[in-house]
């Protein structure tokens, strides 16, 4: 599971990281690095606002830990990581998380103040375009569910505040919508509440981002909103069986005629079948553990028993060559207008895939896509150009 402390301990255990620097080649080639550099690269989810909360660093400079700092993402070409306000779900139906998404939008405006030479809090696509033309990376924010949104009037606090996307529910199922993790599903899909947040969001101009949700609120969303949503961080539910997560064929079919965009994931259990069981299979080994040992389940006790696990079973990490499989398939059964990249950079700790590790890695993504055929004007769509479109309908609609 995303965000946990466990995968923070795990990434001081693992040595894939350090081997895959070592291992790779030589780089990108010359026409990877110049489109890298040269299209505009949107990235709809990088979780660097929860990781600097936990622990702060200064990412205007190369940072030792997190996937995300301002050298790594020049070197990458990165030009608008959307900032995950990410409140977690323990949280949810308390005053709490209204603050927390406060406190960490305040911390992104104060990261572009005290840097304005590197940073730039983006609250449009014509504000994206403008901080590359400047040469400074763009901040858009993105809300990672959406229990702050306690009433309809603080959607239009965190409007004003520059929250461009929502993912409606997170682990749990909250007021506004079901979880694709949480096996009560008490709203049967959206709640009634819910449908009034998506109707005033479309008014608005904030994207709905349907990741995370169970099926049946992806379906009550596609018949509801009046503009595309999108998936900011998910990938295709065909090279993961079972894992409602990631999104069933019909589903991204279903969100590409509307216009949407799947944003896909980097993570390795969003990317194959062996990681995502891998997470399920350490479970059960930490409760058979618990039943033989007597052992009182503890956060403590999990951990340790994580790292212990992970000693003797190797963590399988995915692949750069499996993120270009999940783009493939979504081009072959939606089309090239269909996909993008939400890395979870930040978010999903120790589990990025062999080649993509972190945002000095865009251009190895460019180079796999030339290897296999996509042209520059097909690669610039998956980069940015998708994404930019779907934003810019979203606000072409809205009735503020």
């Amino acid at each position: 599971m995303k965000k946990t402390v466990l995968l923070a301990l795990l990434a001081g255990v693992s040595l894939a990281a350090c081997e895959d620097k070592v291992t790779k080649p030589e780089g990108p080639s010359e026409d990877a690095v110049r489109i890298a550099q040269s299209a505009l690269i949107v990235d709809t989810h990088i979780d660097v606002p929860y990781r600097l909360q936990e622990k702060w660093d200064d990412i205007s400079a190369a940072t030792q830990g997190g996937d995300f700092d301002y050298p790594r993402a020049k070197e990458g070409g990165l030009d608008a990581p959307f900032m995950s306000i990410y409140t977690p779900s323990k949280l949810d139906g308390t005053p709490d998380a209204t603050v927390l998404a406060n406190d960490l939008i305040s911390m992104v405006e104060k990261i572009a103040a005290e840097h304005p030479d590197k940073f730039r809090v983006a609250k449009s696509a014509a504000d994206v375009e403008a901080a590359q033309k400047d040469g400074v990376i763009a901040l858009p924010l993105g809300m990672e569910n959406g229990s702050p949104i306690a009433d309809l009037d603080l959607l239009d606090h965190f409007y004003n505040r520059g929250i461009r996307y929502v993912t409606l529910a997170h682990a749990k199922a909250n007021a506004i919508a079901d979880s694709s993790y949480d096996p009560e599903r008490p709203n049967g899909g959206l709640s009634e509440y819910g449908a009034e947040v998506v109707k005033k969001m479309n008014a608005l101009g904030i994207m709905v981002d349907i990741s995370h949700v169970s099926d049946e609120a992806f379906w009550d969303v596609m018949a509801l909103t009046d503009v595309p949503p999108i998936a900011s961080h998910s990938s295709a539910r065909h090279f993961t069986p079972g894992f409602e997560r990631n999104m069933a064929d019909d589903m991204i079919v279903a969100l590409a005629k509307k216009g949407g965009v799947i944003m896909i994931n980097a993570g390795s259990s969003f990317l194959t079948e062996a990681a995502n069981n891998w997470g399920k299979e350490r479970d059960a080994a930490y409760e058979a553990h618990l039943a033989a040992s007597g052992e009182e389940k503890s956060h403590a006790g999990e951990d340790a028993f994580g790292i212990s696990y992970r000693m003797t079973h190797p963590y399988p990490y995915a692949t750069l060559d499996d993120v270009l499989d999940h783009i493939d398939y979504v081009v072959k059964i939606a089309g090239i207008d269909a996909v993008g990249i939400g890395s979870d950079f930040d978010g999903v700790g120790d589990s990025l895939p062999i080649g993509f590790k972190d945002v000095s890695d865009y251009p190895a993504l460019v180079d796999g896509l030339l290897s296999r055929g996509y042209d520059e004007v097909a690669i610039t769509k998956i980069l940015g150009g998708n994404l930019m479109r779907v934003w810019r309908v979203v606000e072409a609609a809205a009735q503020p």
